[in-house]
């Protein structure tokens, strides 16, 4: 995700003490950027997504907040807003330049629970300490992935799931990103061959032996067996781009890239999930004015969060609480 100039990433992370929860923050750099939504899932938890509307005033937005604990987590905008607040910046609502409203929608991911607390979950303070992270990084540094942030409590399927992000550069230079927040309902993993439903698409297969599926099988089944059964489920992701966008075009990169969840996720969409993709457009690079040169920006935008997916799960580590029980997919089939 920074390898789009201007974009930093922070995680806020609570692990332990009923403790399984946490908060990611995408910063924008100052003075914002285009940003848009698309909602897919039936069930989802969100804030200030309508300002993202194209027909509406809002034309650029501060921060985008994905953070656990369901409509409870999304308290943690409050203290990304707050700290937006103290340094200015926002959308000037007065003659003093200090009266701004900082523009952050947010999204959140079901884990309550999952440490062990149903009442341990993000707040004010959270998403402050996320945020703050972000700023404190350095221009283009990595991004952390797995079991961190918004993707500490997250599960896919009966797999622990997480946090992963990938980028590509297209032939005029434009640079396409994707970070996003696995905590699917649907499965990410092949039940007859133990292969990951994105690397499908990745043209990289390595199927495992038969006696490891067949132990890794017998292991899920065990935890499932006694985890209780997830009420609600969301996959998060951002995508973003260093090219010029409209707000309407942000839009159509937020809905393609819901393809990516698809290719890497089954069943996806449903009324339990909260399946929700920001876009985000700093307007460094401009785009060619022909009608279709969107196209490969959508393309690789979908891709992106495939490959996204992909890494989450591989980069996530198992946990075994008072919450529950979820195997990593590395700890039953290897690095890969």
């Amino acid at each position: 995700m920074t390898d789009v100039a201007g974009l930093r990433v922070g995680h806020a992370t609570r692990v332990g003490d009923g403790w399984l929860t946490g908060t990611t923050v995408v910063l924008a750099p100052e003075g914002g950027a285009v940003a848009a939504v698309d909602v897919r899932g039936g069930g989802p938890g969100t804030k200030e997504t309508d300002a993202l509307d194209p027909r509406d005033v809002v034309q650029r937005v501060d921060a985008v907040v994905l953070t656990g604990g369901s409509a409870y987590g999304l308290d943690a905008a409050s203290g990304v807003m707050a700290w937006l607040e103290e340094r200015g910046r926002g959308v000037p609502v007065g003659p003093d330049p200090a009266h701004v409203v900082p523009v952050v929608p947010a999204a959140c991911v079901f884990d309550l629970g999952r440490g062990g607390d149903f009442r341990a979950r993000p707040d004010a303070a959270t998403g402050r300490a996320a945020v703050e992270a972000a700023a404190a990084s350095a221009p283009g540094a990595p991004v952390p992935e797995g079991c961190v942030g918004a993707g500490t409590g997250a599960v896919a399927g009966q797999l622990k799931g997480g946090v992963g992000t990938a980028s590509t550069v297209l032939g005029p230079g434009i640079t396409v990103a994707a970070l996003v927040v696995v905590n699917a309902a649907g499965a990410v993993l092949d039940p007859e061959t133990g292969v990951l439903y994105g690397e499908l698409f990745q043209g990289r297969v390595a199927y495992p032996e038969e006696r490891v599926h067949e132990a890794a099988r017998e292991r899920l089944a065990k935890a499932a067996a006694g985890n209780a059964p997830p009420p609600l489920n969301t996959t998060l992701a951002v995508v973003a781009t260093d090219a010029a966008l409209t707000k309407a075009q942000a839009q159509k990169l937020a809905g393609t890239a819901h393809d990516g969840i698809a290719r890497a996720v089954r069943p996806v969409h449903l009324l339990h999930d909260g399946d929700t993709v920001f876009a985000l457009a700093t307007g460094d690079r401009p785009l060619d004015a022909h009608p279709l040169a969107l196209n490969d920006i959508l393309a690789a935008g979908a891709d992106l969060v495939t490959r996204a997916i992909v890494r989450a799960v591989r980069a996530a580590g198992p946990v075994d609480g008072p919450g529950g029980v979820w195997p990593s997919y590395a700890q039953l089939y290897g690095e890969g």
